[in-house]
């Protein structure tokens, strides 16, 4: 199959675009024809293509920036009209709904009666995410500019891929039928994330062995950070080991925390010293607080958390809650800091469980969420969409 995947993204920032790429990638490995849109971190008025994992790779240009470098742009959209018109295909997956995404995505399916996919990863508008941001003008003045675009055109699509069971509740609130929603979480890298020694890898990291070291990897949401340093608060009051790595380019705002010497940032690393900075972890954390964004939206950091082969400590809001009740993979807490503080030190304070745990997460990595595995789930959808049409066009009217 020639496949276009759109994403609104700049290229190897924002999670969609991880998404988007690795189903991609894969698809290419399967032998499909692959081309994935996002867009140039920088360029205004060129466009890049370059060949990346057996995946066409094109980088829009865009004239907005910072957040706003995210799948509104005109000129972006237009680039992107003017590119997809000059080739045919047999599907487009759209990764989000933006105007850069979707406009373009319409276009082809009604150009060239491809069967087009939406993606639907993140709970913006309608009280979502958006509902969160400190800025009223995000709020109350962009939100309905959001929601208008989240869900208007999703009825359009031959097939929509939802990455949380709330998601595929509210596409059919909007009349899609069911059997045109389908679950796709997001995958585990198990071959880029090992399982690595933990001594080994903290004495290459130079860090304390006798530490017991507490992990959380990437940004959070504001209230989910704030959860973390409190919970962060409790633990150390409990036990002077115990020390918070963050690992990444974290937004988690802890200069002023009364602990901060005992917190340790990382700051950007590659993918390899990441996979060692996991593994050096005794325990992972993961606070999420009962919100509508929260309860839509997959954690993808469970997915390097599992691959790593470590045990995690969560909230039982959204997808994580099913996740944790159908294999022990750690331990659910409450939303509160001392719930979350007494679930850490309980696992670990029980290294039998603990080494259960990780021993779980990392077979569910390999078994249910490795990449490879879910895009052949979804090639199996993309293939019976396009028989089915075929079927139909076939049969006496």
């Amino acid at each position: 199959m020639r496949i276009l995947v759109l994403n609104h993204n700049v290229v190897f920032k924002g999670g969609t675009f991880f998404r988007a790429f690795q189903f991609a990638r894969h698809l290419a490995q399967l032998g499909h024809e692959v081309t994935l849109y996002a867009i140039s971190p920088k360029a205004r008025f060129t466009t890049a293509i370059r060949k990346m994992e057996g995946v066409r790779l094109i980088e829009s240009p865009d004239w907005l920036w910072g957040i706003g470098r995210s799948g509104w742009d005109i000129w972006n959209t237009v680039t992107r009209l003017f590119s997809v018109a000059g080739e045919d295909w047999d599907l487009v997956h759209a990764f989000d709904s933006r105007p850069a995404v979707v406009l373009p995505a319409l276009f082809v399916q009604r150009r060239c009666g491809a069967k087009l996919f939406m993606d639907w990863a993140d709970w913006w508008g309608r009280g979502g995410t958006l509902a969160e941001r400190k800025s009223k003008l995000l709020k109350y003045g962009f939100g309905p500019v959001e929601t208008f675009f989240e869900e208007h055109f999703r009825s359009r699509a031959d097939g929509t891929t939802a990455i949380s069971h709330a998601l595929a509740k509210r596409a059919e609130f909007l009349g899609i039928p069911k059997e045109k929603i389908f679950l796709l979480p997001n995958g585990s890298d198990v071959d880029g994330i090992q399982v690595l020694d933990r001594a080994k890898s903290r004495d290459e990291l130079g860090i304390d062995t006798n530490a017991r070291l507490l992990g959380y990897l990437g940004t959070a949401h504001y209230a989910d950070g704030a959860l973390l340093l409190d919970a962060f608060a409790e633990i150390v009051k409990r036990d002077a080991r115990a020390r918070l790595l963050l690992i990444g380019n974290s937004a988690v705002r802890f200069r002023e925390h009364p602990a901060a010497d005992r917190i340790i940032a990382t700051g950007f690393i590659n993918a390899s010293t990441m996979n060692k900075y996991l593994s050096a972890c005794d325990l992972m954390l993961l606070p999420m607080r009962d919100t509508i964004a929260n309860r839509g939206r997959w954690p993808s950091k469970i997915n390097d958390y599992m691959a790593a082969g470590r045990a995690t400590v969560a909230m039982p809001v959204g997808e994580l809650d099913e996740l944790f009740r159908q294999s022990e993979l750690g331990q659910l807490a409450g939303e509160s800091p001392v719930s979350m503080a007494e679930a850490a030190l309980n696992l670990l304070d029980d290294p039998c469980r603990r080494e259960r745990c990780e021993f779980n997460s990392r077979q569910a990595a390999e078994q249910v969420f490795a990449w490879p595995a879910l895009t052949r789930h979804l090639e199996g959808l993309y293939l019976a969409s396009i028989r089915g049409n075929r079927e139909s066009a076939a049969r006496p009217q």
